[in-house]
């Protein structure tokens, strides 16, 4: 399983840093850092919150 950043879409609010921080993070200039694309199954669910709280629908589990 891995998480997908569609970063031209990605705004920046930061609520899925929120939900997932050990998964991602903002950087300095506010854009979304995956710190783990592939995901173990204990971070499918954190994944799968993040994914639902960002509101342009940025992020997407592949």
């Amino acid at each position: 399983m891995k998480i997908v950043l569609d970063r031209p879409r990605c705004e920046g609010h930061g609520l899925c840093e929120e939900a997932a921080p050990q998964l991602m993070h903002l950087d300095e200039h506010g854009e979304l850092v995956l710190d783990r694309e592939e995901l173990a199954d204990t971070d499918a669910s954190t994944a799968q919150a993040a994914v639902r709280v960002c509101p342009v629908a940025a992020l997407r589990i592949a």
